[in-house]
């Protein structure tokens, strides 16, 4: 049969404009271009897509126009190329450039502004080229046995299954290497569903090296319109649930799936997942193979994964990640400066709940100690790159500008949408992640938009402070920095806590580091462990009195803002200084 990668002229007039940007980040992922980023929106400042190659930085104007563009668009990519701090500027159009352009074109190469201007052959042509897919790597020791239980799982008639990975271990790639070994005997249609639009559009960058050059992908969510036509002809269809929902809602079915993917299915429980899963019958015996992924399994309520997703085909956790050497080594310093040991003293009775402790135990206004530890563990490594999680975009502004003060890196903020004050565009946040990702900006103070879907391998240093208690987002924010990387050998955690279930948790991964130094065949990692600081020094002292204190950690750590979690008061704390 013949190939026909995908950018064929019939896929570039069927599809929209925002799927013509994405074509252009899987060409340029596909040819080994790092750190692609689709800025395109409203508040881009001229550019739809931000690239790395060679260590020089690329800025994408992409026009899906049925008229050849001119020396206006020429302007505008000027302006983004000085506001990404670009080097090499590049223009794609569908209809191809008028005389204008290409004058302008001949002038800045004159200049030498290396102006690119490529049309539908040039991309077809590159499209062409490619190998038949990307490198992937090969599947890690643990992830081998993942992938056949899935693939046997498929080939043996089973309906669903589940998979919990914690962060950093590759579940995103179990997931595809698995879909893309049963796709290959036969052809299927695969549903990938996420619970957010950046986790969408994160989803269908990330099974793009594991597909075949002639395999569709589209997306479906409120902002992209999505014909039946172009989901028939796509083989992977990446949606947003609540789009699902809707559509099923308002007509009753879909065109028909083989494999229901639901990323983050901890999330299912939802009205939305329920009337999907309902609809398509996923799951069930005569429905879509229904395909579960978590790395954070626990839900607040009563819904049990397993009644939807059957019981976990594999469950990786982050400790066997870290004794295993899968994840970055990390030294976790659980600091107890904050804790008011006078009113701890105080404290009278044999119940209390998790609000009741946390407001008489905690002083909370401590923002510059926080810096002057930060700063302390800087020079401790090599090319640091850290991220400093807040509790408010106040917050996060105000330890941007505290860090910038001392002059030892360049900090910034960085959150999710909001409005007024402090308003960051999407552009504004793709510059501040790219300089990041360069090195020219070494702190983001981040408000959630760091919990799920960011990878960022090269962070080296996390700073939990102020952070609302959930063992969910815990374990994310923490998978942030412990993906491996070839330029770093651990991950300094500063957790200035100010929860006391902050104190169950960190005593729990102690305790299971410091358990048995094999797992399986393979010794565990001596590098990574926790420790408790106070003022720069151990405090074991703490760390002992709250073990006891704490006795039942998994309840606490657990437990509801309201739940008499403690049930015998704390010890005398006689020559405590």
């Amino acid at each position: 049969m013949e190939h026909k990668p995908f950018l064929t002229e019939n896929d570039l007039q069927i599809g929209s404009w925002q799927n013509f940007e994405r074509a252009v980040c899987r060409l340029l992922i596909c040819e080994g271009y790092e750190n692609v980023r689709l800025v395109g929106g409203t508040g881009d400042k001229g550019a739809d897509v931000v690239a790395t190659r060679n260590g020089k930085r690329f800025v994408y104007q992409i026009k899906h126009w049925a008229k050849p563009i001119g020396s206006a668009v020429v302007d505008e990519t000027l302006k983004a190329l000085r506001f990404y701090k670009a080097d090499i500027p590049v223009i794609v159009s569908l209809s191809g450039f008028n005389t204008a352009a290409r004058e302008r074109q001949q002038e800045l190469m004159g200049n030498r502004v290396p102006l690119q201007l490529l049309g539908p052959a040039d991309l077809q042509r590159r499209a062409k080229s490619l190998p038949p897919t990307i490198e992937t790597g090969i599947a890690r020791l643990y992830q081998e046995p993942i992938i056949q239980s899935i693939v046997r799982s498929w080939n043996d008639g089973s309906k669903c299954g589940l998979v919990v990975m914690a962060t950093g271990l590759g579940k995103t790639f179990t997931a595809a290497e698995s879909i893309r070994r049963i796709g290959a005997k036969s052809d299927i249609k695969v549903l990938i569903l996420a619970h957010t639009n950046e986790l969408v559009y994160q989803l269908e960058r990330s099974f793009w090296p594991f597909l075949r050059h002639d395999q569709r992908t589209a997306v479906w969510n409120g902002y992209e319109n999505l014909t039946d036509e172009i989901m028939t002809n796509s083989d992977l269809v990446f949606a947003c649930h609540r789009s699902v929902a809707e559509r099923l809602k308002q007509f009753g079915d879909i065109p028909d799936f083989d494999l229901v993917l639901v990323d983050e299915c901890h999330h299912v429980g939802g009205d939305m997942y329920l009337e999907i899963i309902d609809k398509m019958s996923a799951g069930k015996p005569h429905g879509p193979y229904l395909l579960g992924l978590t790395a954070t399994p626990w839900r607040p309520d009563d819904v049990n994964l397993e009644d939807y997703f059957g019981p976990p085909l594999a469950s990786v956790d982050m400790v066997f990640g870290l004794k295993k050497g899968y994840l970055s080594n990390v030294d976790y310093r659980m600091h107890t400066d904050n804790i008011d040991w006078e009113n701890l003293t105080k404290l009278k009775g044999d119940q209390f709940s998790p609000k009741y402790i946390n407001r008489t135990l905690f002083i909370t206004e401590w923002n510059d100690a926080v810096i002057d530890e930060l700063r302390s563990v800087w020079d401790e490594i090599e090319r640091p790159r850290a991220l400093v999680f807040c509790g408010t975009i106040d917050h996060a502004i105000t330890m941007r500008d505290k860090i910038n003060s001392l002059g030892f890196c360049r900090a910034e903020a960085l959150y999710s949408n909001t409005s007024g004050y402090g308003k960051l565009t999407s552009a504004d946040r793709s510059r501040i992640l790219c300089d990041f990702y360069d090195g020219a900006i070494q702190v983001l103070c981040a408000v959630d938009i760091l919990n799920e879907g960011i990878d960022v391998p090269d962070v080296n240093i996390i700073v939990f402070q102020r952070v609302t208690h959930s063992r969910r987002i815990f374990v994310q924010q923490l998978g942030r920095g412990l993906r491996l990387s070839k330029h770093k050998d651990s991950v300094i955690v500063l957790d200035f806590v100010s929860d006391i279930r902050r104190f169950a948790a960190g005593l729990d991964l102690q305790r299971n580091l410091e358990s048995s130094g094999r797992m399986g065949s393979v010794s565990a990692r001596i590098n990574s462990k926790v420790t408790f600081k106070r003022v720069g020094e151990d405090d074991d002292r703490t760390a002992d009195f709250l073990r006891q204190w704490l006795r039942d950690v998994a309840a606490i750590e657990n437990a509801a803002d309201d739940a008499s979690v403690l049930r015998f008061p704390p010890q005398e704390l006689s020559g405590r200084d």
